[in-house]
C-alpha cells in the first residue's frame, strides 16, 4: 500500500513524497518498521462494546508507545497527532488502532491504567507540523557537532543517533560506550551550543544497529531493524553445534556482537543431534582405536581416524558407527574402518540437467584441442568407417587444362582420368614391385657412374652460358 503522494499520475509515472524513508502516513518506507498489519479494521464490534481508546504512536526509527486518547477524537492509522512529552509535546504518526492495539500491550505487559501510558492532546496542526519538520532537519547538524565536542573533551564514548522532541526544546542523544562515562560537562556544552535540554540515553550494539539499519551479509535488510523485536542471547555454543568454524569475522554481525540468525536453526540441529554418538567416543577395531573427526548432520555421515594413522580419514554412517558401539558394549572388536568404508554406496547427484538445450555449465573448463590435431585426424582417420567414406583421389590433385568451350558459347570442364595404379592399403610406404622381366641386376658402380656424368654435363653447359653472355657485352 502507499500514500497519495507515492501513488502515481494519470500518465503512469511515480508523484514521489521525497521524505527519504520517513514518510508522513507511515504506509510506506523504511519508516514503517515492525508495522502491524490491522486485520480487524472491516470488522464491526458487537453491540454494547466500546472501542478500544488507546493507540499506538510511532517515532523516529519506530520508535513506539502508547497513548490514551481522553478527548475521544476520531483517530485512524497513518494520522499525525500531538502527544504528551516529558516536557512540552511531541509530535508522532499513529500506527495501530482498535483491538490489536490491546494484544500489543499484553505482549509488552503493559496496562492500560500504567503511567507509562501518556495522552494524546490533538490532531497536529500545520504549524506543529512545520516546527517539527524543523526540528528533525537540525538532527543531521546536531550530530556532527556533538561528535566533535565529545572529541575535544576526549571521552570514549560514541554518538550513534540524535532525535529531538517535536516541540523542538529537547534532543536525546543516543550513545555506546564499553565502560562508564562521565558525560556532566558533555552535557553542559551541547545545551550551550544548541539552546535545547539534552537526555543522553545509552544503547547496546545491538540496539544501535536496529536503530541505524543496514543490509547483512546475507542481502536483505537487518532482522532488528525489520521484524526482530527481542534480543536473545547468542554464544559460540550455537555454531558448534552447527559445525561451523569459529571465525569472528564471518560470524560477527554489523553490529560487532555475535549474529542473530545463528538461533534460528539451531533447535533443528540440536533434535537432529540427539541420535548421534558422543564426540569424544573411542571405537576399538581389530587394526586400533580411532576417534571423531567431523560429521556431516542431515547427511548421517562421520569420519573417523585411528590414533597412530591421523593423516588418513574413514567416513562411515550413522548405523555403522552404532553397530561398532554396540559390539564395543559386548567387548567385541569391530573389523578395520577401512571395510566399513568400502559398504557406503553414495548416490550421484545431477548438478545440471541440459533439458531445453543449454549449454553444458562446465564446458570451459574443458581445454581444447589444437587444430593440428584435428587436420591429422582427418587425413589419417583411425576409424575403417571413416576411411571407407573418403575419397581415395590423391591430395594435391589439381584440375589442369582449361574448360573447353561448346558451340553454344558454355564452358564445360573436362574431366581427366587418372591411370595411375592405386597403391597398396596394407604398406603405403613399400616401394613398387618390380618388373617380372628386368629381373637382372645393374653392375656394381654403374649408377655411381651415371651421376658423376651428368654432373660434367651440367657444369659443360653452365660454361658455355656464361661464355655466349660475354660475348654478348663485348659485341655491345
Amino acid at each position: 500500500m502507499s500514500c497519495s503522494s507515492c501513488s502515481t499520475n494519470k500518465s503512469g509515472v511515480p508523484n514521489g513524497c521525497k521524505s527519504n524513508g520517513n514518510c508522513a502516513t507511515g504506509t510506506c518506507g523504511s519508516g514503517n518498521k515492525l508495522a502491524v498489519f490491522d486485520w480487524l479494521s472491516n470488522m464491526t464490534l458487537p453491540t454494547g462494546e466500546a472501542p478500544f481508546n488507546v493507540f499506538e504512536v510511532r517515532f523516529k526509527n519506530g520508535r513506539k508507545h502508547f497513548y490514551k486518547n481522553p478527548e475521544n477524537l476520531t483517530l485512524s492509522m497513518g494520522d499525525v497527532v500531538a502527544v504528551e512529552g516529558s516536557s512540552g509535546h511531541d509530535v508522532g504518526i499513529v500506527s495501530l488502532a482498535g483491538e490489536l492495539v490491546r494484544v500489543q500491550m499484553k505482549k509488552r505487559k503493559i496496562t492500560a491504567d500504567s503511567d507509562d501510558v501518556k495522552k494524546i492532546y490533538r490532531k497536529a496542526s500545520q504549524k506543529d507540523i512545520d516546527v517539527w519538520q524543523t526540528a528533525r532537519d537540525r538532527e543531521q547538524e546536531t550530530q556532527r557537532k556533538g561528535r566533535e565536542i565529545i572529541s575535544r573533551l576526549g571521552l570514549k564514548m560514541k554518538l550513534s543517533d540524535v532525535e529531538y522532541q517535536g516541540d523542538g526544546t529537547k534532543a536525546t542523544f543516543y550513545y555506546t560506550a564499553d565502560e562508564r562515562v562521565d558525560f556532566r560537562q558533555l552535557i553542559r556544552d551541547l545545551a550551550s551550543a544548541f539552546s535545547i535540554r539534552v537526555e543522553m540515553r545509552q544503547v547496546g550494539m545491538r540496539q544501535e544497529a536496529a536503530r541505524l539499519g543496514g543490509i547483512g551479509s546475507c542481502g536483505r535488510e537487518l532482522c532488528c531493524s525489520t521484524w526482530l523485536t527481542d534480543f536473545r542471547k547468542v554464544n559460540t555454543a550455537a555454531a558448534r553445534y552447527q559445525q561451523l568454524s569459529l571465525n569472528p569475522l564471518k560470524l560477527a554481525g554489523q553490529c560487532g556482537k555475535l549474529k542473530c540468525c545463528l538461533n534460528y536453526e539451531l533447535d533443528t540441529y540440536l533434535d537432529a543431534l540427539q541420535s548421534f554418538p558422543k564426540q569424544d567416543k573411542v571405537l576399538k577395531t581389530e587394526k586400533g582405536d580411532a576417534v571423531f573427526v567431523k560429521m556431516d548432520i542431515f547427511k548421517k555421515l562421520l569420519w573417523y581416524t585411528y590414533k597412530e594413522e591421523s593423516f588418513k580419514w574413514y567416513k562411515l554412517s550413522l548405523d555403522q558407527v552404532q553397530e561398532i558401539i554396540e559390539l564395543n558394549k559386548n567387548n567385541e572388536l569391530a573389523l578395520p574402518l577401512e571395510e566399513y568404508e568400502l559398504e557406503i554406496t553414495e548416490e550421484v547427484s545431477v548438478d545440471f540437467e541440459n533439458v531445453v538445450g543449454q549449454d553444458s555449465l562446465t564446458r570451459f573448463d574443458v581445454p581444447k584441442k589444437g587444430r593440428k590435431n584435428n587436420r591429422r585426424k582427418k587425413r589419417n582417420p583411425t576409424n575403417k568407417k571413416q576411411a571407407d567414406k573418403q575419397p581415395s583421389t590423391p591430395r594435391n590433385k589439381k584440375p589442369q587444362g582449361k574448360p573447353a568451350k561448346t558451340e553454344g558459347g558454355q564452358k564445360t570442364e573436362k574431366k581427366r582420368v587418372d591411370n595411375r595404379k592405386p597403391k597398396p592399403k596394407n604398406n603405403p610406404r613399400s616401394r613398387k614391385p618390380k618388373p617380372e622381366g628386368n629381373t637382372a641386376e645393374k653392375p656394381q658402380g654403374q649408377h655411381k657412374k651415371q651421376k658423376n656424368q651428368r654432373r660434367k654435363n651440367n657444369n659443360q653447359r653452365k660454361k658455355n652460358n656464361n661464355d655466349n653472355k660475354d660475348n654478348t657485352n663485348n659485341e655491345k
